[in-house]
């Protein structure tokens, strides 16, 4: 009965971790920052957050492991990707945009 209540208690709280670093994460896109550093801190507290709720639910329901490892994997190596696929794309703006200042100021 004890063991239940803990690993309960220890699921809620998972959960409750993950809830918390989705909303902490997302706040910084309301303040006025460079936009990599505010995509940065969501990307890794919205991942962390993610994988901390699915490892509270996997201690709810252990027998789905292989559905929650799944996930789990899928949303790591989504997150990296996605991450580096708009740092790069920003960078490549950047690049554009100060190709065509240039171009503009030596006509």
């Amino acid at each position: 009965m004890i063991v239940v209540l803990l690993k309960e208690a220890v699921s809620l709280l998972f959960l409750m971790a993950g809830l918390f670093l989705w909303f902490w994460g997302s706040w910084p896109l309301l303040e006025v920052r460079p936009l990599l550093d505010r995509l940065h801190k969501l990307t890794v507290s919205d991942s962390l957050g993610s994988l901390l709720m699915l490892l509270g639910l996997l201690l709810r329901r252990p027998d789905w492991w292989p559905l929650y490892g799944l996930a789990m994997l899928g949303l790591m190596l989504w997150n990296t990707i996605f991450g580096y696929v708009v740092a790069r794309g920003v960078h490549q703006s950047r690049l554009l945009n100060a190709k065509a200042r240039e171009l503009g100021d030596a006509s």
